[in-house]
């Protein structure tokens, strides 16, 4: 019986220093969401279950079919008008699991101006290169 010998696979010094700035950043912005989520949670009044903080590559926030809300840990080193229009959007996915009508009008509810407040996260995603790249 042979075995396929396998390199041990190296990481990139990026993906390193990437996530050792989410490990120091992380309970903060845990700290910041929770927070956010609380104040304006006041509004809507939904309920969901675990609030979990990650370093991904390409999405602020996400909420599952399990009322679980995912938040990117880069949301702390947004304007305050961006951190509480991605609260918002994901508060609103708890009632409306899309992005239709009635999800644009819930968030309208609370932040009138979100057509503006997405522009201005895609903006700065391109102009930083946010996502991809560690902020320091």
């Amino acid at each position: 019986m042979f075995r396929i010998l396998r390199r041990k696979r190296t990481r990139r010094k990026s993906t390193t220093v990437s996530q050792a700035h989410y490990v120091v950043h992380k309970e903060a912005a845990r700290a910041l969401v929770h927070a956010k989520l609380l104040a304006w949670n006041t509004h809507y009044n939904y309920s969901y279950k675990k609030v979990a903080i990650r370093n991904s590559r390409s999405r602020w926030g996400s909420c599952s079919i399990h009322k679980n809300l995912n938040f990117n840990y880069k949301i702390l080193f947004l304007p305050q008008a961006l951190q509480d229009y991605l609260i918002v959007h994901e508060l609103c996915h708890l009632a409306e699991f899309n992005h239709g009508p009635r999800f644009w009008s819930l968030v309208a509810e609370t932040i009138p101006d979100y057509e503006v407040c997405k522009r201005e996260l895609r903006a700065f995603e391109r102009s930083a290169q946010f996502m991809s790249t560690t902020v320091v």
